[in-house]
């Protein structure tokens, strides 16, 4: 494809505004074309401030527009297999978000329908484009700290939850809105398939969700064996108040390998009672900022070069398939084989 491709951003909500101004500031080969949001006044704004006049209530009214030719789908889980079903139904390309959807069953719709339109499906695994993280990816290539035996990873995040998510079944819960990108970090870092699961999980912060949805949960450990051997743990939290943490270790048989920032800069403030201050991290946008950014490069590339992208659909549905016997896990309090996909 030689001509500029036009984006479209459904949801203008925190990770679709990212994708909205990388776009509305410059990707190689691509402008951002039009915005979709259900929500007339968070639609008005983001249209407000990036200026496009193009604005739809309805994401099928957008892929009538002959000016689209790729969709950013950025809007709640539960649309997310519709939406992309109905673009690569119009032949527009999708970089879908994480998590890809509420169940395997679902990727695999998106994914069929990706393969019989010809499109490019990409999942937002955006930390597979941060410079750490493909550094420790690249280390670990090399061989640097040995054969790879256990993985942790973990995210805290500081807000409060969506209402909408107290609900699992709209949702999947923090295992699948927070804790998507450790359960890819694990099996991009062993290069092996997640075989079976021990999770725990409680609701610690969030009492409005007790009374109508005594299953939600906002802490949550997940215990893992790959079918290469080696091991995994994955922690989730949200509501941590304290900032946005992302960290992962990587064992090897001759070392180890940390990724993760905590301080916002690298300012540090000595006390007069002697106490020292270092600002924390307060969001993952000012943390994978660069990311997003070439998440969104990689995703124009493969559509121009009309090639697979380096996060397809398949690592999507493997990782909605370890967040499905996760939840069983918590439910039934017991350990979960995965079969083999």
């Amino acid at each position: 494809m030689k001509r500029n491709i036009g984006v479209c951003v459904v949801g203008t909500g925190r990770a679709g505004m990212i994708h909205a101004r990388n776009f509305a500031r410059g990707i190689e080969g691509a402008f951002l074309a039009a915005l979709v949001d259900a929500e007339k006044e968070a639609l008005e704004a983001a249209g407000r401030e990036l200026g496009i006049e193009r604005c739809y209530a309805d994401c099928r009214q957008a892929l009538e527009d002959p000016a689209i030719h790729a969709v950013i789908v950025a809007a709640p889980t539960r649309l997310h297999r519709e939406i992309t079903v109905a673009a690569a139904g119009c032949g527009r390309h999708v970089l879908c978000e994480k998590p890809m959807a509420l169940s395997v069953q679902e990727c695999r719709d998106m994914i069929q329908a990706a393969e019989a339109a010809r499109i490019v499906l990409q999942i937002g695994f955006m930390r597979r484009f941060d410079p750490s993280f493909r550094a420790a990816r690249e280390s670990i290539e090399r061989g640097d700290i040995g054969e790879v035996v256990q993985v942790k990873s973990l995210t805290h995040g500081p807000s409060v939850p969506q209402p909408w998510m107290y609900d699992l079944k709209a949702s999947g819960g923090p295992l699948a809105e927070v804790n998507s990108h450790d359960i890819d970090t694990l099996r991009w870092y062993t290069g092996s398939e997640f075989q079976e699961v021990y999770a725990i999980a409680g609701n610690y912060r969030s009492p409005l969700a007790k009374a109508d949805f005594p299953d939600f949960y906002d802490n949550v450990s997940l215990l893992a064996r790959l079918r290469n051997g080696a091991q995994g743990f994955i922690g989730g939290a949200l509501a941590v108040s304290y900032g946005y943490d992302s960290r992962v270790e990587v064992l090897g048989t001759r070392g180890l390998l940390c990724i993760g920032r905590q301080e916002q800069d690298s300012t540090l403030t000595c006390m007069p009672q002697g106490s020292i201050v270092r600002p924390f991290v307060r969001s993952w946008r000012n943390l994978f900022m660069e990311a997003y950014e070439q998440e969104d490069r990689e995703f124009i590339q493969a559509i121009r070069e009309a090639r697979p992208p380096l996060v397809t659909g398949r690592d999507g549905l493997l990782a909605a398939q370890v967040v499905e016997a996760g939840n069983r896990s918590i439910r039934e309090s017991r350990p979960v084989v995965l079969p083999e996909l």
